[in-house]
């Protein structure tokens, strides 16, 4: 099987400032391991690498690696291999770094994809909320065998039904990493309006209840004194009676 070729150079990652001055020259810095392999510090060209990624698969796409030597006098070597993980400047949206994974065919990789409901539920109709659960769902698969997508069908769905990991359809060779009883997506009932209760703060010039405390600020202030206003020193009337 035949995957989109991309082609990287192996680069010196010992010298500090070595990724800068890598992504100055117009390249993408990247580091390339798995399968017991030592990482390669990399760099590949960001177009040809957006290029050959599949628009549905994306990341999962599967690549073919041709790995040229950093002295550009040895041997290329082809590998397989996934992106694994990429860093994007927030910014400019351009690439800043990325993993490459190199993969088996004949073996497993965990990766997630996108969960896609179809269909209006009849709970919803019926006045209901559709709730997804997840919009990724991570499975294991080989590489070739690793879906664009997952689709379940919501449309049977009434208020109160649920669809859980066991109800989706999955190809051959592709198993989803979770519990089978784990919900993806339900209709729920809308929520009661709640109903507004009135205040418990008095109302404004009500005559306060009997054993009511006083107001805020006005702890230990005397009869008709202004609010706020403090109490009279304790032992006043012995330095009165004194003078």
């Amino acid at each position: 099987m035949e995957f989109a070729k991309v082609n990287v150079d192996v680069r010196s990652a010992a010298k500090k400032g070595a990724a800068r001055k890598v992504r100055s020259g117009g390249a993408v810095p990247g580091v390339l391991y798995g399968r017991k392999r030592e990482p390669i510090a990399v760099t590949f060209n960001e177009k040809e690498l957006m290029k050959s990624l599949d628009k549905d698969k994306r990341r999962n796409t599967v690549l073919t690696l041709a790995v040229r030597p950093a002295d550009g006098k040895g041997t290329t070597e082809e590998i397989t291999a996934m992106v694994r993980d990429a860093q994007i400047n927030p910014l400019s949206r351009r690439l800043v770094h990325v993993d490459f994974l190199a993969v088996d065919l004949n073996a497993e990789v965990r990766v997630t994809v996108p969960l896609v409901l179809t269909g209006k539920p009849v709970g919803v109709t019926n006045g209901g909320n559709l709730h997804q659960s997840m919009h990724m769902v991570p499975v294991a698969a080989k590489p070739a065998a690793i879906p664009t997508k997952l689709e379940v069908d919501v449309s049977a769905l009434d208020i109160g039904d649920a669809l859980h990991v066991s109800d989706l359809k999955l190809g051959a060779g592709v198993r989803v990493a979770l519990d089978a009883k784990e919900a993806i997506a339900s209709v729920v009932a809308p929520k009661a309006e709640k109903v507004e209760e009135v205040a418990a703060a008095p109302v404004e010039g009500a005559v306060p209840a009997e054993g009511a405390a006083p107001a805020a600020g006005a702890a230990g202030a005397a009869p008709g004194a202004a609010p706020g206003a403090a109490a009279p020193a304790a032992g006043g009337k012995e330095e009165k009676k004194k003078k």
